[in-house]
Order: C-alpha cells, then structure tokens, then sequence
C-alpha cells in the first residue's frame, strides 16, 4: 500500500521541519526560554525537536517539552516520569529497545515509531496558549510529511488530538477526543486517542499504564490493517 500524505498546504510545506534554536513566533514562549537559560545554563534550553525512527509507521505526539525532560535533555519524553511510563510501555510492545532511557545518551532506540510534540518549547507550567499551539502546528505537519511510511499517530491528550488532527488533515468535531478512540481520516491516517502519560495523570489514575498500553496495542492493530510493521 502507498503512504499516504499529509495535506499541507504549499505555504506550510515550505516551513522547516522543526522551529530555529531561538524561535521568536511566540513571545511568551521566547522570554520563558531566555528565563530558564538564565536560571538553568546547562540544560537544552531551545525547541526540542521530534526523534526517532525516520522509517517509523507510527507516530506518537504529546503536549510539550517537560521542564525537567525535554526541555533539560534536549529529547522528548527523556529524563522525567512522563517518558519512564511511555518507554518501559513500548519496550514491552517491542516498539523500542535498550531501556532505560535517562538521557539522550542512553542508548534507547524507537523501532517504527518516531515521537514530536504539539509545542516545541516549553510553556510555563506546562500550558501552552491556543495561539502558540496554532504558531508551531505549521513544524508538526511538515514533521509529519517528512515520514515517508506513517499510518498511525497516537496523540496524548486532547490538544495533541486537535493539532495531530488538523496537520493530518482532518476536521474537528467530526472527531472528538476519547480514550482509546480510532478516527480514520479519509486522508488516509488513522488517529488513535490517549490522555497524556504525565506524572498528575499517572498520580490522579486518569491514565493507568494498561490504559496506555491498550491504545498502543490499538494502533499495532490498526497499523497492522495497513501493512505497518512492528
């Protein structure tokens, strides 16, 4: 089967890939940058670009870099509770392997998948406004484009839901957000839904590890539909 591609119109198909190390489309975002620089020099401190297999069939895209994950080590869901839960998950679908995965440097490796997010910088107290969602949505579509074999995303909470979704080419509220849901676009993608593998989801029983790996399994059988690999 051909894969398919996102739309994306020509405008946006010209944008980079992931946003410039001091990006300034969203003000807000750029002084709570120079801040941490300022307060924590050794950290990445920049828009934490996406990472994983360049071959991958399935995506999976979260919220925003972490304070003290990504934003600190430069990789998402590296180095924080979020990504600990999110890993040891795929390791045990064989989606990835060499767990643990601390830093960048650890030697983890994602086997068909490749990880983004909605928001490339780090909003203070991990909330990004609508409009600097809106501003980066234009670097997850290109992100997404730049897979030539993807078939699935896996969006971790409802913003990454609308954000996967428009840059997919679907339409909001043909597809609302639920737990575990599949919404197959008729541009050929399939979305499956989860909450947000954050440390407050995990403490508050929003998210269960066998919720997530539920909607991960949901997309190894969607993928499979589609001839995806695992």
């Amino acid at each position: 089967m051909a894969a398919p591609s996102v739309l994306i119109s020509p405008r946006l198909s010209e944008r980079a890939i992931d946003p410039p190390a001091d990006c300034q489309l969203c003000p807000r975002l750029a002084a709570h940058r120079e801040a941490m620089r300022a307060r924590q020099p050794g950290w990445f401190n920049a828009p934490v670009p996406g990472w994983g297999d360049p071959d991958a069939w399935l995506a999976i895209v979260g919220l925003a870099p972490g304070e003290r994950g990504a934003n600190r080590t430069g990789r998402p869901f590296t180095g924080d509770a979020a990504g600990a839960l999110l890993f040891a998950t795929l390791a045990e679908l064989r989606l990835a392997s060499g767990f643990p995965a601390e830093s960048p440097e650890a030697g983890f490796r994602l086997d068909g998948v490749f990880i983004t997010n909605a928001v490339q910088c780090l909003p203070p107290a991990n909330k990004p406004e609508v409009a600097e969602v809106h501003a980066c949505r234009p670097f997850l579509a290109s992100r997404l484009r730049s897979l030539p074999w993807l078939k699935v995303v896996v969006a971790l909470g409802q913003v990454a839901h609308q954000s996967s979704l428009k840059a997919l080419g679907g339409k909001l509220p043909k597809h609302p957000f639920a737990q575990n849901a599949v919404h197959r676009l008729h541009t050929g993608y399939a979305l499956v839904d989860s909450y947000h593998c954050s440390r407050y989801n995990q403490n508050t029983g929003r998210l269960t590890p066998a919720m997530l790996r539920e909607a991960l399994e949901t997309a190894i059988a969607v993928g499979a539909e589609h001839g995806g690999e695992r």
